[in-house]
């Protein structure tokens, strides 16, 4: 069984893990978009403090982390390019899987989830960023519906940034 619930204090560990599990996986993609700094615990704390940090669940166990922002992302209000969706719209950032859960073509199975969160939520849309040289978020973005909009700048660099009509 999948499911996507929202992450509690005592999953934190768990959590940071899976980020660094992501920063690693990263390197081995030959580029970084996340530092050494960010997304560190603290972060990761905060989102679970705010209900905004959630995790994916395979029977019971934590595959998956990620951020889901359902009050917007102020960086986006600048956009080269155009947004094809309306506020108000939930974004995603921070999605890292597990090592151990590799393989499974968990993405599409976490968008899906998502989608169906923020459908039940009242959202019809959702925002997404990605850096320009991680071709692996970009390929899945664009396989699971995400439209390219423009560029944004998120954490001091140039991001592309992609949404979804639901």
């Amino acid at each position: 069984m999948k499911n996507l619930v929202l992450a509690r204090q005592d999953e934190l560990n768990t959590c940071n893990s899976i980020i660094n599990m992501g920063k690693e996986f990263q390197k081995e993609q030959g580029f970084s978009q996340w530092t050494e700094h960010y997304p560190n615990i603290d972060t990761i704390k905060q989102d679970i403090l705010t209900q905004k940090g959630y995790v994916l669940k395979i029977d019971n166990k934590i595959a998956g982390y990620m951020c889901i922002d359902f009050d917007g992302e102020p960086a986006y209000n600048d956009i080269q390019g155009n947004w094809n969706t309306k506020e108000p719209y939930a974004v995603i950032h921070r999605m890292a899987f597990s090592k151990d859960f590799r393989g499974m073509g968990l993405s599409e199975i976490t968008f899906g989830l998502i989608e169906e969160l923020c459908f039940s939520k009242g959202f019809k849309s959702i925002r997404v960023d990605t850096d320009l040289s991680n071709k692996r978020m970009q390929h899945v973005l664009e396989k699971c519906g995400f439209c390219k909009c423009g560029i944004i700048i998120f954490q001091g660099s140039d991001k592309l940034a992609y949404d979804k009509i639901l």
